[in-house]
């Protein structure tokens, strides 16, 4: 495969969502990566399985791209392999616990002792300092402990999510940071430590209501789907189907005021700005809601689009497979994999007019194994001794 990366050698150590997808877009732009993972395989694997053989949803969309090596990695003779292959890298990617990357011998000081210029990208909960250094965390809990939750939903009932937005964010800054990594050590020779944590990402995220609180400016409570920062910004139901509409900005707004022809919406003090909009939102939902109850959804769309007003339909996940808004065939490539069905996977949202490569399938556990240390140098009789001795 030819890319913007090719030439670059690529340890995936990572499991889940946050180090894996990480690589999958380093390997979208042409870098060699290699997923090590035990001989029997992660767990992450065969979450939400969709093949075969048993791979999951969440694996093939954060893996395709790559090779893989299946090593059992606490062993000495697999410790004296990760150590080879290592002092070849130029990127190592894990998302551990600070003492479970000394563990696993992955850890900053350990890899720079083995190849000086080596460039370490790794995910954390709750990042690499303070008392919470050391739990563990998924989506869910940065989007808790963020106030990201709270603020979701109706009052009185915190709502998380349904999709992992905080892990998928994390893995597009370590992307961004491995780039920039591998950019630096271009330039001046030197390796780096890339480190990004999923409770970092998220407190990102809900910065400016943070901000809020923190100056006593605001103190937000849940609003449902109306948003709290400009109106009218919510899901309404039309006669067959939910539509989103978000009015943002004050010339927005008098399109939309003079679309449902209430004009005199223009004068009243409470709707001067995004601010005030937000604060009297309730009333504006319902005057859009009274205007759309009796119109079918898709007229909503096409008469609120017309009148350049970003809105869309709520669509269902069977509705997209559908190619509603012609989705399916703008974003999605079927990809083969072994006995199975061609599943249909987003590539990375970021592409390059020239030198990304083409989607790839994720690899089957250990397919790659004696491809892979063939490649980094071992010789035949060393790879037959690690599959006797049932290291790979």
């Amino acid at each position: 495969m030819n890319g913007i990366l090719e030439g670059i050698k690529v340890l995936d150590f990572g499991r889940w969502i946050a180090g894996p997808y990480c690589a999958h877009i380093l390997a979208s732009f042409g870098a060699d990566v290699i997923r090590v993972e035990r001989p029997k395989g992660e767990d992450d694997r065969f979450l939400m399985p969709v093949t075969a053989h048993g791979e999951g949803a969440q694996y093939l969309q954060c893996n395709g791209g790559k090779r893989c090596l299946s090593l059992a990695m606490t062993s000495a003779e697999g410790r004296e392999v990760m150590r080879r292959m290592i002092a070849q890298a130029d990127v190592v990617i894990a998302n551990y616990s600070p003492s479970a990357l000394k563990h696993f011998g992955l850890d900053y000081d350990t890899l720079k002792a083995i190849k000086p210029d080596i460039i370490l990208t790794t995910a954390t909960a709750y990042g690499t300092e303070g008392p919470m250094s050391e739990k563990i965390g998924f989506d869910g809990v940065g989007q808790a402990v963020s106030g990201a939750i709270y603020l979701t939903g109706e009052p009185g009932k915190p709502t998380r999510a349904a999709t992992a937005p905080i892990d998928f964010s994390t893995s597009l800054s370590l992307a961004y940071g491995t780039l920039a990594a591998i950019i630096g050590k271009m330039r001046n020779g030197e390796g780096s430590h890339v480190q990004a944590s999923l409770v970092g990402t998220s407190l990102n995220i809900t910065n400016q209501i943070l901000m809020e609180e923190a100056t006593g400016f605001r103190h937000r409570e849940p609003t449902g789907n109306r948003s709290p920062m400009s109106s009218p910004s919510d899901i309404f139901r039309a006669r067959d189907g939910w539509f989103i509409m978000q009015v943002i900005g004050q010339k927005v707004f008098v399109r939309w005021c003079k679309l449902i022809g209430r004009p005199d919406l223009l004068e009243d003090p409470r709707f001067a700005s995004d601010d005030t909009r937000g604060e009297h939102g309730e009333e504006l939902s319902a005057i859009m809601q009274a205007w759309c109850a009796d119109k079918h959804r898709d007229e909503c769309i096409q008469i609120l689009s017309d009148a350049n007003i970003g809105c869309g339909p709520v669509l269902s996940p069977q509705e997209v497979m559908g190619n509603s808004l012609g989705l399916r065939d703008t974003f999605m490539s079927d990809v083969p994999f072994p006995d199975s069905y061609p599943v249909p996977i987003v590539p990375p949202p970021a592409r390059l007019s020239q030198g990304s490569v083409a989607l790839s399938r994720p690899p089957l556990l250990g397919e790659h194994s004696e491809e892979i240390l063939a490649d980094y140098g071992f010789s035949p009789d060393e790879i037959e001794a690690l599959k006797s001795s049932a290291i790979i």
